[in-house]
């Protein structure tokens, strides 16, 4: 078959099966996985050329990471640094240390055991992404944390690539001065990517929106993500790794957002195609010789790995839910594990045979992973009652003047003064227990998630004028902000912080109104007790509000480091010492005087 055949097959089977599939609730992936299986040499044999697919395919993998990676501003990712290398590295060592030790009593030799456990710790970046936009999990828990584990185990590709050379053949592995160089290689490209990034990309990107031609910034938005990912293959990194970096790279530049809004249907595509060529890679004639030895593996497989995940998600703090949706979410195998396992057969580490049982049982570890999520999720409503997800409301407002997102105590109260002056709001809250209680008292309030933009758009976000930020939840409230500032600009957003890093944050999107949750409040109280002690109040107010000047400059200079520790430490008792020098050369009254002696 010719090349605009087999795309029209690929086109044709993705806008039968993805429908069908989400219309029964099994999702698009699925379906991607089931039509590929058919169109692939084990099914109707309409499609051959599988590996030449699955290579082009990935590139929906790399564009779907530099997308992420515009998401992650270099300081959001510094934040993740612990999640990363501690969540993802305990996950890839627990897991493939187990699996390893199986396969050695089962017979293996040493060093295929340990291939074996690698591969099978690795899960699918694409797969588990998909699934958790799919879900809006992105911004949950467990969506953080499976983020993090997914971005260290791109990040352990390197390493692992070097060890299976080091595993080969006698005379394989590098000679010590070309291991040098290699490495060197590898240090001038990041850096090559890290300044381009940084010094020259940005200015190109000006230049062609000078020029409007938009087919012509959308050619030079591929020609980046394309150019990083080719540059990292020539010095054996992964094309996903440099991808990622580029996107993180350009996430504080102005054209973010237009380059997201370019990508995005490239990425949709090339993903289907790339869950299609998993599915049509399937050997599904080696599933029909060995059905129980193949369904044994991939049970097995996956509830170790999912056991695995459980007990460190509760180790490392996440609530039993969130634990148990990262071990249903993270139980597959990866992509990865194809490039592994083929290397580690053509060198001879490992048995042809036992390469294509391993490829099959990660291949049906993705295809069962919606239909384990999705037989979760089932099992948790049944114990939760049965009861179905409530739909949110339909919003009547047709002109308000201020939207409120988040209606506890401080959206409460904000709401309360603006009825008394008669201005208009729609009050907006996710929590269905919350809007039926506000609602006992005679309050008008929708059930609503604030950060999905078809509800903003109901809300008439692009009418309003302000827009009050009272989300408890820091990451929902992060996520609501980001989601007005790209699709409303000009909504002024007034937000509530919880503390000060999450006052960072919503200033890393560009929130210049803030009130932190207990400064005002510890502020008045502050000032009562220096008025109880003696002060007068006209001198105890004076000094609060020099204290909350000076406390507003810290939080700006703050913001600047927040994201190196040891800066901030250096900076918080730098503020400390100039607050002390302020008081000690102001004339206002030490507390316990009276007026005379404190004109004396």
């Amino acid at each position: 078959m010719s090349l605009l055949s087999d795309a029209a097959v690929f086109l044709g089977a993705a806008v039968i099966a993805v429908p069908l599939f989400k219309r029964i609730g099994l999702g698009a992936v699925l379906g991607y996985l089931v039509a590929g299986a058919l169109l692939g040499p084990s099914g109707l044999r309409i499609i051959a050329n599988v590996e030449d697919t699955l290579h082009f395919s990935e590139l929906g993998v790399v564009l779907l990471l530099f997308l992420i990676g515009l998401e992650l501003k270099p300081s959001r990712l510094w934040v993740l640094r612990r999640a990363v290398f501690g969540l993802g590295g305990a996950q890839v060592a627990v897991t493939g240390a187990l699996i390893a030790l199986i396969g050695a009593a089962l017979g293996l030799r040493a060093d295929t055991a340990a291939i074996a456990g690698v591969g099978l710790s690795l899960s699918s970046t694409a797969f588990v992404l998909q699934i958790l936009a799919e879900k809006g999990q992105m911004q949950s828990q467990h969506g953080r944390s499976a983020f993090a584990i997914l971005l260290f185990q791109d990040l352990a590709v390197i390493p692992l690539l070097a060890g299976l050379h080091l595993l080969g053949p006698a005379g394989a592995a590098p000679a010590e001065g070309s291991a040098v160089a290699s490495s060197l290689k590898v240090v001038a490209v990041l850096l090559a990517v890290v300044v381009g990034g940084r010094y020259l990309v940005r200015p190109v990107f000006r230049a062609i929106a000078a020029t409007h031609a938009h087919e012509v910034f959308t050619a030079a938005a591929l020609l980046v993500v394309l150019g990083t990912a080719l540059l990292m293959v020539q010095v054996g990194l992964s094309m996903s790794l440099g991808a990622f970096l580029a996107g993180v790279l350009l996430a504080d530049s102005e054209y973010r957002h237009e380059l997201e809004a370019d990508i995005e249907p490239f990425k949709g595509l090339l993903m289907g195609l790339f869950f299609i060529a998993v599915g049509m890679s399937a050997n599904i004639g080696l599933v029909i010789e060995r059905p129980l030895l193949v369904l044994g593996l991939v049970l097995g497989v996956m509830t170790l790995k999912a056991a695995v995940l459980l007990v460190l998600g509760r180790a490392t703090g996440h609530a039993k839910g969130s634990a148990r949706d990262l071990a249903l979410t993270l139980p597959q195998g990866g992509e990865f594990a194809f490039v592994l396992f083929g290397l580690a057969a053509g060198q001879g580490l490992m048995d042809r045979l036992l390469a294509d049982l391993l490829v099959v049982v990660v291949t049906l570890s993705m295809a069962l992973t919606p239909l384990v999520i999705a037989l979760g999720d089932a099992l948790v409503k049944r114990w939760q009652g049965g009861r179905p997800e409530r739909e949110f409301d339909a919003i009547d407002d047709d002109d308000p003047r201020v939207i409120i997102a988040g209606y506890g105590r401080f959206g409460q109260i904000v709401s309360r003064v603006l009825r008394t002056r008669k201005i208009p709001f729609t009050a907006l809250d996710a929590s269905p227990t919350q809007v039926d209680f506000v609602r006992r008292y005679g309050n008008k309030i929708y059930y609503g998630d604030a950060s999905r933009l078809e509800l903003l758009r109901a809300a008439r976000a692009d009418k309003a004028k302000i827009f009050v930020l009272a989300i408890d939840d820091v990451a929902s409230s992060v996520k609501t902000a980001e989601v007005v500032k790209r699709h409303f600009p000009d909504l002024l957003i007034y937000a509530r912080a919880r503390n000060r890093q999450h006052a960072y944050q919503l200033m890393d999107i560009g929130v210049t109104v803030l009130a932190r949750e207990t400064f005002l409040s510890s502020l008045e109280v502050a000032a009562r007790v220096l008025e109880g002690l003696g002060m007068r109040e006209r001198d105890a107010r004076a000094t609060i509000e020099r204290f909350r000047a000076h406390d507003e400059r810290v939080l700006l200079r703050g913001h600047a480091v927040h994201n190196d520790e040891v800066k901030l430490i250096e900076a918080a008792k730098q503020a400390a010492q100039e607050l002390e020098g302020l008081f000690e050369s102001d004339e206002i009254a030490p507390p316990g005087r009276d007026d005379e002696a404190a004109a004396v």
